[in-house]
């Protein structure tokens, strides 16, 4: 089967926001015009197919499949299939405690709409998601939402995306009226009000821009031709000479510059009131990329180690990208995978090229905006998922046996809050295990562990919201009751100076020997390097087939800790000198030497106790804002700043994670239930000295 549509006409993008920006409103509201807009010809009214979309929500059913496929005509165009774009929303959760998320989400997305709330502009989360696709170099949108708000203020909004995201941002659109009094939306491109008028706002009206904002908008034009005339030298000299500049030029700029990521247009809109949204599709035609846009899926030949790179195209060898797992209770495990080149045709065999096994695709599914469609192949640029996959993660590679390539993987963030998990019958015991394994397939940020002087199942994750879920997980998807212990803060250690250590390992009284000798030098790394071993051993003083053993045995010892049996992190281990036997030297000895060099070099290093921070944002109203300050000044709060939102009080701080076991709790009582707050991890620091103690010395008891 051919390909149903050209791959210029793809935009693969996801919606993102900080938690309440209205981010799901939003992605409704597209599946409810998209969803009409492919329906036209047939029975169904809309009505039919938002009742639909009510019972979807009530099942949660489209709201949770990872990626959504749905159609819309620009509405500058005329209505007709070679018109038509196709358009894949992969969705992505606003809780911070769901980061990998959003950013194995991204790491998929050509581009993405970035929803702020109108009312409370830039929020710490919508910071995060920001830089995160700044790192993935992912073109956006800005759609400030919410404008019908009490307190919406669209000038105020934009200011702040300015201020605290990017300069570059680029207004597009104004709102005319604002809070209840929002009507409609003046487009500074052509120059003309747009009202949204009938039942769901499907019909857009295009007038003349009311009289007493006509000079504003002209003030705004004026701003925004001169932005995008920077982009461009012919433009520019017209821009400096007078001419005019037609709307075709300006969009073909602007559309250039926001696929190199130096433009991001700011739209206006409220997806509850259905104002805005078909125009913010518009723009996702416009300017955000297809997957013809973007440089080449770069990544290594598994077997040479050479860079290759895959063109987006069904003639290249088939790469894809799996970006999430997801247990289905109808049809089992659903791997979800996005297609940088060449085609699948289901009955298949790939290569999962990270783990080296090989997969068959016994069945593809297409999500769409309220069915499933099963198909026979999927094309470069495609987002699908296949069921029944048995060893691929979240991550891993797919790609044709004869042309291997490993695409870059993606990177998560480690767990930093554990605690422990016990079944409360037999039966709960032997489901736990299953139950735990697949969520943790499924969320690379979530993982298991047995403590092996207990025996105890230890469960790790983001954050207690993160464990609290994945325990409510437990009981209603798996129907696995287990009752869960105190949080436990993941702390790390680390050293602050540079030694040289030497470990030797001899046995030598009758039989075989053993023996190891190895002179390592240890030093410290910057914050959040993690561990690198160097290998500077010339000549053969200690054969290759020992070295691998000797940065085994260091890892070993690190994992262990030496202060109170916490991980070592940030550290630079040399291996330099050594000796060996010629009969009696083994892997054993020289990973034994390594691992006591190591423990003995490390307690003369300064160890000390690694903590994670937390970035935490507080709203409360003003009258609980000095009980609020006092309150995280007990906790070791850092105040980074503090500001005025309407008549609320927002403080940003940094606060370690161990001081805010049960702070929802307490939070509520002190505003009496008014306040609220975000937390995210942000990096780890230096315990101070007498914690410390305490906690090695707990740890020794």
């Amino acid at each position: 089967m051919d390909r149903a549509y050209p791959l210029d006409k793809y935009r693969n993008i996801g919606i993102i926001a900080h938690i309440d920006a209205g981010k799901t409103t939003t992605t409704e509201r597209v599946l409810f015009y998209t969803g009409i807009s492919h329906k036209i010809g047939e029975v169904h009214d809309g009505e039919a197919i938002m009742d639909w979309m009510e019972q979807e929500r009530e099942r949660g059913i489209t709201i949770t499949a990872a990626a959504t496929t749905c159609f819309w005509t620009p509405s500058d165009l005329e209505k007709k299939k070679e018109n038509e774009f196709r358009i894949n929303i992969i969705d992505t959760p606003g809780h911070i405690d769901f980061t990998v998320e959003v950013q194995r989400s991204l790491r998929v997305l050509d581009g993405a709409v970035v929803v702020f709330d109108g009312v409370a502009g830039v929020e710490p989360q919508s910071e995060t998601v920001w830089r995160q696709a700044d790192k993935f170099g992912v073109p956006r949108v800005c759609f400030i939402n919410k404008l019908d708000r009490m307190g919406a203020d669209f000038e105020k909004s934009a200011d702040s995306i300015f201020k605290k995201l990017t300069p570059y941002a680029i207004i597009l659109q104004l709102p005319i009226g604002s809070e209840e009094k929002f009507s409609g939306i003046i487009d500074l491109l052509k120059m003309k009000a747009l009202y949204f008028e009938g039942e769901k706002g499907e019909n857009m009206i295009e007038k003349e821009i009311p009289q007493e904002l006509q000079i504003k908008a002209e003030k705004f034009r004026e701003k925004m031709v001169e932005k995008i005339a920077g982009e461009d030298e012919n433009l520019t000299s017209k821009f400096l000479k007078g001419e005019e500049i037609s709307k075709e030029e300006l969009k073909k700029t602007l559309r250039k510059a926001v696929l190199n990521n130096k433009l991001n247009p700011i739209l206006c809109g409220s997806s509850l009131k259905n104002k805005g949204v078909q125009l913010m599709l518009d723009a996702v035609c416009d300017y955000l990329p297809s997957p013809v846009d973007l440089p080449p899926a770069q990544g290594t030949n598994p077997q040479t180690g050479e860079i290759v790179e895959r063109k987006a195209s069904d003639d290249e060898p088939f790469a894809a990208l799996a970006f999430k797992i997801a247990s289905d209770p109808f049809v089992g495990s659903l791997t979800y995978f996005r297609v940088y080149s060449g085609k699948l045709v289901k009955g298949s065999y790939v290569v999962n090229s990270t783990t080296g096994g090989k997969e068959r695709i016994g069945r593809i599914i297409r999500m769409h905006a309220n069915h499933r469609e099963e198909v026979d192949d999927v094309f470069a640029g495609d987002l699908a998922a296949t069921i029944g996959m048995k060893n691929t993660r979240t991550g891993n590679t797919l790609c044709d046996e004869n042309n291997p390539i490993v695409l870059e993987q993606i990177s998560f963030p480690e767990p930093v809050i554990s605690i422990k998990i016990e079944p409360k019958t037999k039966a709960d015991q032997e489901k736990l295990g299953t139950s735990l394994k697949k969520l943790s397939d499924e969320d690379p940020t979530f993982r298991v562990s047995t403590n092996q002087e207990t025996g105890e199942t230890i469960i790790s994750g983001m954050g207690e919201l993160h464990l609290e879920i994945i325990a409510d997980r437990l009981k209603r998807e798996f129907n696995v009751d287990a009752a869960v212990g105190r949080p436990q803060v993941a702390y790390k250690e680390t050293i602050k100076e540079s030694i040289q250590s030497e470990g030797k390992y001899i046995r030598q009284s009758g039989g075989r020997g053993q023996y190891g000798h190895v002179k390592i030098r240890i030093e410290p790394m910057p914050r959040g390097k993690g561990f690198e071993f160097v290998n500077e051993i010339r000549g053969g003083i200690i054969p290759g087939e020992f070295i691998p053993p000797v940065e085994k045995g260091v890892k070993e010892a690190m994992d262990k800790g030496i202060l109170a049996g916490f991980p070592m992190v940030d550290m630079k281990v040399s291996l330099y000198d050594g000796s060996f036997h010629e009969v009696d030297s083994s892997e054993i000895a020289f990973k034994i030497a390594a691992s006591q060099a190591l423990q003995d070099g490390a307690k003369k290093c300064k160890p000390i106790l690694l903590e994670p921070i937390m970035r935490l944002e507080v709203i409360v109203p003003e009258e609980y804002f000095g009980d609020i300050i006092g309150d995280l000044s007990s906790r070791r709060g850092k105040i980074e700043e503090t500001f005025d939102r309407l008549n609320l009080k927002v403080i940003d701080a940094f606060v370690p994670l161990v001081e805010m076991f049960g702070y929802a709790t307490i939070i509520r009582s002190i505003t009496q239930g008014r306040g609220t707050f975000t937390m995210e991890f942000d990096q780890y620091q230096e315990t101070p000295g007498n914690i410390a103690q305490e906690i090695i010395e707990g740890k020794r008891k």
